[in-house]
C-alpha cells in the first residue's frame, strides 16, 4: 500500500484530528514553560504572546476547522472530497508551518513567507473551489455564502495579528472569523444532533438565524470599528443568541454531557460577546486576557473534543456513543476553562498556578482523545465502506 492510500489520507478529518489533538495536548504545555521563563522562546520573528496566539489559532485551531471542512464540505456538495495526495500535502503544509514559526527567524524571508501562508492559503482554496465550482449540489448553498466570505478573510487577518503594528485588531478579527465559524457549525450539528437523538425539532427561523451570522460578519472587524459601535453591535449579538438559545431546548439538551457541553460552548459566545462589549466601552479590569480566553477555552476548549469524538466514532462506523472515559475529557475541559477564566479573576495572585493547572487539563484530555481517537483513524471503517 502506498503512503497516499493509507487510511488515515482517505478523508480530511482524519489527519488533520489527529494534528489537531497533538497540538492541543502540547502547545498550553509548551505556552506555560514560556511564561514561567523554564524554557527559552522558540527562534520565532514574533513575540512569544503573538506566536501563541498564532499558534493556537492556526495551528491547533484550523487543523480541527480544516478537518471539519474537508469532510462536511464533500458531504455539502456530494463528492468525493480531498484525499490522497491532496492530503498529504496539507499535513505537510500544516508541519512545515510550525517549523517556520518555532525556527524561522533566520530563514530567508521568502522561505518564511511560503512556510508560514502556504498551508492555509492552500487549504482554503481548495475549500472554495469545491463550494464553488460544485455550488448547485449544495445543500446549504445560502448558508455557504458565509463560508465564500469568512474563509478569505483568515489570510489578512493572519498578516495582522503577526503584525508589528495590528497585532490585537489581528487577534480580533482571528477570533471574529472562528466566531462566524463556530455559529454556523452550531447551527447545522446542533439541529441534527437534537433531531436524531431526541427525535425533536429546535427553532430554525431565517430571519434570526441570517441576522445572528451578518452581525457575527459585522463582529470581525470589531478591532477597527468605533467602540461604541463595536460594543453595540457586540450586545445585540449576544441578545439574539439568548433569545434564540431558549428556544433550543437547553434542559433537553442538557440531560445529556455530549449535547450539553455544545450548549454551553454556544452560552460561552454570548458571554464573550458581551464581555468584549464591556470592554471597548472602556470598562473592566479583568486579570488576564479574559475575553480572548473565555472564547479559546469556553467556546473552542468545550466544544472542539466533543466534535472530534463524534466525528471519530460516526465517520469510522462506529456507534456514536460517550462512554466514562470520553465525558472525563469533556469535565476536564469544563474544569480547565474554570481555571483559566474564572479562578484568576477571584484569586489574581495565583495565576501562574491557574494556567499551570488549566493546561494540565488540556494535556490529559487531548492526551486521553490522542489515545483513543488515533487508532481509529488510522484503520478503515468498521463498516467496509471506503470513506
Amino acid at each position: 500500500m502506498s503512503l497516499s492510500k493509507h487510511p488515515v489520507w482517505l478523508v480530511g478529518f482524519r489527519p488533520f484530528f489527529i494534528l489537531s489533538c497533538l497540538s492541543g495536548l502540547t502547545l498550553p504545555i509548551i505556552w506555560t514553560l514560556l511564561f514561567a521563563g523554564t524554557i527559552g522562546m522558540p527562534d520565532s520573528r514574533y513575540s512569544i504572546v503573538q506566536w501563541h496566539a498564532h499558534e493556537m489559532f492556526f495551528g491547533f485551531g484550523w487543523a480541527l476547522l480544516g478537518g471539519f471542512l474537508l469532510t462536511a464540505t464533500k458531504n455539502w456538495v456530494k463528492i468525493r472530497g480531498y484525499h490522497g495526495s491532496a492530503l498529504v500535502f496539507l499535513v505537510a503544509a500544516w508541519c512545515f508551518e510550525r517549523l517556520g514559526m518555532a525556527f524561522g527567524a533566520s530563514w530567508p524571508q521568502p522561505l518564511f513567507l511560503l512556510s508560514n501562508q502556504l498551508f492555509l492559503v492552500s487549504l482554503i482554496g481548495m475549500l472554495l473551489w469545491s463550494l464553488l465550482k460544485y455550488r448547485e449540489a449544495d445543500g446549504y448553498r445560502r448558508d455557504n455564502l458565509f463560508f465564500l466570505i469568512v474563509l478569505p478573510l483568515f489570510i489578512p487577518a493572519k498578516v495582522l495579528l503577526l503584525s508589528a503594528g495590528h497585532g490585537a485588531a489581528g487577534t480580533l478579527m482571528v477570533l471574529g472569523l472562528f466566531r462566524v465559524c463556530f455559529l454556523i457549525m452550531l447551527e447545522r450539528t446542533l439541529s441534527e444532533f437534537m433531531r436524531g437523538i431526541f427525535k425533536t425539532e429546535i427553532l430554525r427561523n431565517p430571519l434570526l438565524d441570517g441576522s445572528i451570522k451578518v452581525l457575527g460578519l459585522a463582529m470581525v472587524f470589531a478591532g477597527f470599528l468605533p467602540p461604541l459601535l463595536g460594543a453595540g453591535i457586540a450586545v445585540t449579538l449576544a441578545l439574539l443568541l439568548t433569545v434564540r438559545f431558549f428556544f433550543w431546548k437547553p434542559l433537553l439538551a442538557c440531560s445529556r454531557l455530549d449535547l450539553g457541553i455544545m450548549y454551553l460552548g454556544y452560552l460561552a459566545i454570548a458571554a464573550q460577546l458581551l464581555v468584549a462589549a464591556y470592554e471597548m466601552a472602556g470598562r473592566g479590569a479583568w486579570v488576564g486576557t479574559f475575553s480572548i480566553h473565555l472564547f479559546t477555552f469556553g467556546v473552542m476548549g468545550l466544544i472542539i473534543p466533543a466534535m472530534i469524538i463524534r466525528i471519530s466514532r460516526g465517520h469510522t462506523g462506529r456507534k456514536v456513543m460517550f462512554d466514562a472515559i470520553d465525558k472525563t475529557v469533556l469535565w476536564l475541559m469544563i474544569l480547565a476553562l474554570a481555571l483559566r477564566v474564572i479562578a484568576p479573576q477571584l484569586a489574581p495572585g495565583s495565576y501562574r498556578l491557574w494556567i499551570e493547572l488549566a493546561a494540565s487539563c488540556w494535556f490529559i484530555g487531548f492526551g486521553i482523545l490522542a489515545w483513543r481517537s488515533t487508532p481509529m483513524l488510522l484503520r478503515p471503517r468498521i463498516d467496509g465502506r471506503e470513506h
